[in-house]
């Protein structure tokens, strides 16, 4: 048994000078004075509960070159987080119980940090056969085509059918295709116009996804909307949550933060795209407002060399397990103020675990023994030749940032320190 001391521990009830005593499986107490075999020492630091992302791609099987396991996992860690949700847009696509089974061996051997995969709504993402839901349900309880839309409206009904019978969660990225043109890589706005840039209208992600909300709302399934990014987006869901859906949606740290005037080349283009001024700030208000649900980050490594291609060439996706939270601390919570570091936790940790089903994301008993050190007077630059992961694919390289992570506990164990 282990106790934490001498750090400012974030509670349910705000930041309080207390112990935390802990084993490998569960927090056991929380209050003064409390005994243990070991002291873990957090003098001048903020103990926070450890960060959750439910969008996280590791690449592992199939695209190593991009990103492993380990090395998704060990980012994820010096982030602060401590339970991932990993997509399943690897080689194999785990859309069968065999496959599953090979993936979650793989990623209880490598994994760093506490790992949950999802499995695919459709056999290999192709969107015409939906998986053995019933089966698989015995190994995750999180289906998604991430990467991929699912054009067809009648495989999407079967999908949400099945999930509600199974008690499983859909997560979509919604995407039709046919408002894409080929070389889109940006948000279809004037500025992106006069830069020469092809763009991809909003439509493309708000029109399949208030198909999927309105069978959410009609089905009663539990139905999570991937990466929001514009205006009408956040104002589909305020409708299906008003008529009673069992829906939610996440938000990413870049489209927080970026807008389409920032765009400088491919480490700014991602999917969706970054979009303009009214759509950042309709994406801060849903946050605020609880019509979007909580942050996710959709870290998405490359190569360099695939990165360094022209933008119409270079993939979507960018890093963001390293980043997020300094980003997102330094920018709402320290500089304008306008979030507190409990209203953050939130959305980065105790939202995403409550939806997703884990007893992680908080620091009460009998929650899981993860738990973050931060330094949140530090101040540093962000250098991604410095990342774990084999991903250096950022637009946020060279931004000052306040709020350093300092040692990372997943299941009472340090697994990062620095």
């Amino acid at each position: 048994m282990k106790v934490i001391k001498n750090g400012k521990v974030l509670t349910e009830n705000g930041l309080q000078k207390v112990d935390i005593q802990f084993d490998e499986n569960r927090i056991i107490a929380i209050g003064e004075n409390l005994d243990g075999d070991e002291i873990v020492d957090a003098h001048g630091l903020t103990v926070l509960p450890g960060l959750v992302d439910v969008h996280v791609h590791l690449r592992q099987p199939g695209r190593e070159q991009k990103e492993t396991i380990h090395t998704g996992t060990l980012a994820a860690a010096h982030g602060g987080f401590t339970s991932i949700f990993a997509m399943p847009n690897v080689i194999p696509f785990p859309d069968d119980v065999k496959t599953m089974q090979e993936y979650k061996a793989l990623i209880q051997k490598e994994s760093v940090v506490r790992t949950f995969p999802y499995a695919t709504i459709t056999t290999e993402e192709a969107g015409k056969e939906v998986v053995p839901m019933h089966d698989l349900k015995a190994y995750t309880h999180w289906f998604s085509d991430d990467g991929v839309g699912i054009d067809n409206d009648d495989v999407m009904k079967e999908a949400m059918e099945t999930a509600k019978k199974e008690d499983v969660l859909i997560a979509m990225h919604t995407e039709d295709m046919a408002y894409r043109k080929p070389g889109a890589s940006v948000h279809d706005s004037p500025i992106n116009r006069d830069r020469g840039y092809i763009g991809i209208p909003s439509a493309c992600e708000a029109e399949p996804l208030k198909r999927d909300l309105d069978l959410a709302v009609s089905i009663g399934n539990k139905y999570h909307a991937c990466h929001i990014s514009c205006i009408e987006s956040v104002q589909y869901l305020q409708e299906a949550k008003a008529a009673g859906g069992n829906i939610s949606a996440e938000v990413t740290t870049h489209h927080l933060l970026l807008e389409d005037k920032d765009v400088q080349g491919p480490m700014w283009k991602m999917n969706p795209p970054l979009r303009s001024h009214a759509d950042r700030m309709a994406l801060i208000e849903g946050l605020e407002n609880g019509t979007l649900d909580f942050i996710a980050n959709d870290h998405a490594p490359h190569t360099l060399a695939e990165k360094n291609q022209s933008m119409e060439k270079a993939p979507f996706g960018i890093v963001s397990l390293e980043t997020s939270f300094p980003l997102l601390y330094s920018e709402f919570v320290v500089k304008e103020k306008r979030w507190t570091l409990t209203q953050l936790i939130n959305w980065m940790a105790t939202k995403p675990a409550k939806r997703f089903g884990i007893p992680a994301g908080e620091i009460k008993v009998g929650k899981y023994p993860d738990f973050v050190f931060a330094d949140l007077d530090a101040t540093y630059t962000i250098d991604a030749s410095t990342f774990v992961s084999k991903g250096k694919n950022t637009p946020f390289d060279g931004w000052q940032v306040q709020g350093k992570i300092c040692q990372t506990i997943v299941g009472g164990k340090t697994v990062w320190k620095g």
